[in-house]
C-alpha cells in the first residue's frame, strides 16, 4: 500500500518509521510547501505543494493520490487535520483512507475553549479558561484564580503567540492588540506527554506511552523520561474512549498535587513520538495493521520506565 504523508517538515523520524514499516510492499510519498523541508528526502518520492490555505490546495492532494495510487493519507500538522477530515468522503471515492479522527474532534482539538468546555462538562480536571476578560477579573477578585496566567490564541498550535502574564495591565494590552485570545490558568506542576493509539477497527485504546517532560523547545519535547502509572493509564483510556478519538493522538497532561489535569490533545503524531517508538510502542505498525484489516491487540504500558530521550541536531546536505 502506498501512503501519503502531508506537511512533513522536519519530522524525519516519522517518515523513516513509515518507510521501514511499509518496506517493499508499498511506497511512502511525502509533501511539503518547501523543498528545504528535510523530511521529504526520507520518502520514496516527494511533491512540493502550495500552502494548505491556498485555493486549490486540496485538489493538488487529490491529484497526488490519483497519480501515486495512494491507499491512505495523514498529516503531521494541526491545521490540516480538519481539512482532511472534511474531505473524508472525497478521499474515499478515490480509494484513500484518511488516518485520523472525525472533523468534529479535529475542530475540538484545535479550539482550546471548545476543548475546555467539553472537559468541564464531562468532569475532567483541566486548567480554568476564559474568553471573557470581565469574568476572569471577577474570579481573580473572588480568589478563584490567581496570576500568573497564560494568554494564548483560542485556535493555535506549536506554542506560538503564548504569553505568561502577571497582571491585569498586560492582559488588557494583549487583548487590545490581538483577536480571538483566551486566558488560561497556569498549572504549576509536572508536564506529561502521552502517545496514544486507538484502534481504527475495534475502537479500543490499545497502546499508551507516557513520559515526564524535562525540557521543552519550540513547543515540543526536547528531553523526557518514560514512566508508568496505572491511575494515569486508566484516565487516558477513559478519556480517549469517551471522546471518540481514532488512530494516533498526543495528549498534554499536568500532574498537580498528585492529581492529573488534561491540557490539550493533538490528534496526530507529536514531536515526542520517537521516544515511544524507540521504546517499543510502534504505532506506525499498528496503523499499517489496521489498514490491512487487522485489529491490534491491547498492549497498554508495554515499555520500560526510566528511559530518557534526548533530542539533538542532525545535518542534511542537498545539492541544488
Amino acid at each position: 500500500m502506498n501512503i501519503l504523508l502531508l506537511s512533513v517538515g522536519t519530522r524525519n523520524k516519522i517518515v523513516q518509521y513509515f518507510k521501514k514499516t511499509v518496506g517493499v510492499t508499498g511506497n511512502v510519498i511525502a509533501t511539503d510547501m518547501s523543498e528545504l523541508a528535510s523530511a521529504v528526502y526520507e520518502a520514496d518520492k516527494f511533491y512540493k505543494v502550495p500552502r494548505m490555505t491556498d485555493d486549490g490546495y486540496i485538489d493538488v492532494v487529490f491529484d497526488i493520490c490519483k497519480k501515486e495510487n495512494i491507499g491512505s493519507v495523514l498529516t503531521l500538522i494541526d491545521p490540516e487535520l480538519s481539512l482532511l477530515a472534511k474531505h473524508k468522503d472525497k478521499f474515499a471515492e478515490l480509494g484513500v483512507k484518511v488516518i485520523g479522527s472525525s472533523y468534529e474532534l479535529c475542530e475540538r482539538a484545535l479550539d482550546k475553549m471548545e476543548m475546555y468546555n467539553w472537559l468541564t462538562i464531562h468532569g475532567y480536571n483541566c486548567a480554568k479558561s476564559y474568553i471573557n476578560k470581565e469574568k476572569f477579573y471577577a474570579d481573580v477578585d473572588a480568589g478563584i484564580i490567581t496570576y500568573p496566567v497564560f494568554v494564548k490564541p483560542v485556535r493555535g498550535s506549536a506554542s506560538i503567540a503564548i504569553s505568561k502574564v502577571y497582571d491585569k495591565e498586560t492582559v488588557e494590552l494583549l487583548f487590545a492588540h490581538n483577536d480571538n485570545l483566551m486566558i488560561q490558568e497556569f498549572l504549576d506542576g509536572q508536564e506529561i506527554g502521552a502517545d496514544v493509539y486507538i484502534d481504527m477497527l475495534s475502537r479500543e485504546t490499545v497502546s499508551i506511552f507516557t513520559k515526564k517532560k524535562i525540557v521543552m523547545r519550540a513547543g515540543e519535547t526536547d528531553k523526557a523520561v518514560s514512566f508508568k502509572d496505572e491511575k494515569l493509564f486508566a484516565l487516558i483510556e477513559k478519556f480517549a474512549n469517551e471522546s471518540g478519538w481514532l488512530g494516533q493522538i498526543d495528549i498534554d497532561i499536568f500532574e498537580v498535587n498528585e492529581e492529573y489535569y488534561i491540557s490539550e490533545v493533538n490528534p496526530r503524531f507529536g514531536g515526542g513520538y520517537p521516544h515511544a517508538h524507540e521504546c517499543g510502542c510502534d504505532h506506525v505498525a499498528m496503523i499499517l495493521k489496521n489498514l490491512c484489516g487487522i485489529a491490534n491487540e491491547k498492549k497498554i504500558g508495554s515499555y520500560d520506565s526510566d528511559v530518557y530521550m534526548m533530542k539533538y541536531n542532525e545535518l542534511m546536505l542537498k545539492k541544488a
